[in-house]
């Protein structure tokens, strides 16, 4: 997937547009250079006028067709960059949330920042560059037109600058292709400094330790590549102007020793190559740009293959139901893989029915296997082994996302949205704010059309406005994964005590990750996982 190749699949015709301008444009460029060769050396008064006009009108069809190519280039290429940006996020979307968390936040957020910048800046150069390649074309038949043994010449120069410079040009790509690898473990490191900054902050020899072995190699590895590569990319811009001034020189000095050539064709070939020199340039300087964007688009493309093969069915989920019976999980099994084969953890095989109005703890310790319960029951995760139906009909491709919907989740790693997005209520702002006098945050949120005030709260407090938006859903099924972990001792009493019995007094069954035993006595079940198996599932003793 080149650069080329990713405009003509955003809009052949618009391409052929800005081809077919462009080239006008710079047939145009050098047939001025010819009249003005012409005009200089053909001075009669009457010859100027008609030159004159001529000059007046190619240089009105060279700027009226550049300004045609490069709108219609810098519409599509912003088109296409659109068009990509939003296929990229569609396709993280909806791709199996296991094969997602494999494939790690370093390497998508690489993606759609660096990669897709790296071929913006590229796509917004392109107008620019065919402008200048037309100008090189139109000045190649120009010489044509002057003398074919100078074409012939040009030619062969140009077949030896191509060669010699693909070779630099691939050992460059391959450096530039390591460093593109390096950058994804950079921005792991990077994730590491602004998540994990006050435990870098408490330990000096892990934070020493982290800067020298860790970040300090990587970034070292990543700039060595970035400048091994872009030095073979400038050799290759300084050798192809080297060339050109050959051209130039062996024109100059040596032509007139072998042909016959006279005064107004010599400034001709002058005129033409110090014309040439400005469009040259820039198209052996953009040379790099366009080679990083072709590495940058081969990463997206892996991506996106990857993403494609995981991709779930995404399909207009129908109304979700008001009122349903049972959900029941049949020997569920899902399996965490690793590099390593002895750590692999197997949840299950599980067997599980949940009814509606029931408040049900999953309690049990570490690594047990309770959130990856919760995900496979909410359909995040899709069992390798084992089904699960709800009210009989079992849950696939077809009717997952319709599943989900019935559920509303606040996992431990939680995303607070500054926005009630997805919710269309009349009454909208109303309600949350009768929500959050109930969560005790009407003194520090506020909402205005359908939009949070500030989420800069501590992580207790935006912890509460996780369930305002659980309330404002109005979903039959609730899950809270350690919710009340960061809360303070009165609110916690609040939570357990009120809230949840309240939520399952409003017809919800409500499931509740938790280890505070002292609260299990307000559950009506208790589910216990034991190194991914349930060890019980029993009614809560009061």
């Amino acid at each position: 997937m080149n650069l080329i190749y990713f405009l003509l699949s955003s809009s052949w015709r618009m391409v052929a547009i800005a081809v077919v301008t462009g080239f006008l444009s710079g047939g145009s460029s050098a047939s001025l250079i010819a009249l003005i060769s012409t005009a200089a050396t053909r001075s009669t008064s009457q010859r100027l006028t008609y030159l004159a006009w001529g000059f007046v009108a190619l240089a009105l069809v060279a700027l009226i067709t550049s300004i045609i190519s490069q709108v219609m280039l810098i519409r599509l290429s912003q088109h296409a960059v659109f068009q990509l940006r939003m296929r990229l996020s569609r396709q993280i979307l909806s791709s199996e949330l296991s094969h997602l968390e494999q494939m790690g936040n370093p390497r998508l957020l690489a993606t759609l920042t660096e990669d897709v910048q790296t071929v913006a800046n590229a796509v917004h150069q392109l107008p620019y560059l065919c402008i200048d390649i037309a100008i090189v074309a139109g000045c190649l038949l120009y010489i044509t037109w002057l003398s074919w043994f100078v074409l012939v010449m040009v030619v062969g120069l140009a077949v030896v600058a191509i060669g010699s410079s693909q070779w630099l040009l691939k050992r460059g790509e391959r450096f530039l292709a390591l460093a593109r690898d390096d950058q994804d473990v950079l921005f792991k490191h990077f994730r590491t400094i602004t998540e994990g900054v006050k435990e870098l902050k408490l330990h000096y020899r892990r934070r020493q330790i982290f800067l020298s072995k860790n970040l300090q190699s990587t970034a070292a590895a990543f700039s060595r590549h970035n400048i091994q590569g872009l030095i073979l990319f400038t050799s290759t811009t300084s050798w192809g102007r080297l060339l050109f001034f050959f051209a130039m020189g062996f024109v100059l000095f040596a032509l007139p020793n072998l042909l016959t050539i006279s005064p107004e064709t010599l400034s001709g070939y002058i005129l033409t190559f110090a014309y040439l020199m400005m469009p040259m340039n820039n198209i052996l300087e953009n040379l790099p740009l366009i080679s990083k964007a072709n590495i940058a688009l081969q990463k997206i493309e892996s991506l996106g293959l990857s993403l494609a093969n995981q991709a779930e069915q995404v399909t207009v989920p129908p109304e979700s139901k008001s009122s349903w019976q049972y959900l029941q999980l049949v020997d569920v099994t899902h399996t965490y893989r690793t590099d390593q084969e002895d750590s692999s953890f197997i949840l299950g095989p599980v067997d599980l029915t949940f009814y509606p109005q029931q408040l049900v703890f999953i309690v049990g310790g570490n690594g047990s296997g309770k959130s990856t319960l919760a995900k496979l029951i909410t359909g995040l995760y899709i069992p390798e082994v084992g089904e699960i139906s709800f009210d009989g009909e079992l849950i696939n491709e077809q009717n997952r996302e319709w599943y989900r919907q019935h559920f509303t989740v606040v996992f431990s790693d939680f995303y607070l949205f500054d926005e009630l997005l997805g919710l269309d209520n009349v009454n909208l702002d109303t309600q949350a704010q009768e929500y959050l006098r109930l969560l005790q945050l009407d003194h520090k949120v506020k909402i205005k059309n359908g939009k949070l005030s500030t989420t800069n709260l501590s992580q207790g407090q935006r912890k509460r406005l996780t369930l305002l938006t659980a309330y404002l859903e109005d979903r039959p099924i609730c899950l809270f994964d350690e919710w009340a972990a960061d809360q303070d001792p009165v609110f916690k009493d609040i939570f357990y005590t009120k809230l949840l019995p309240e939520l399952r007094d409003r017809g919800k069954t409500v499931l509740v990750i938790s280890h505070d035993d002292r609260y299990f006595h307000v559950a009506d079940r208790i589910i216990k996982l034991d190194y991914g198996k349930v060890e019980f599932d029993k009614k809560s003793s009061v």
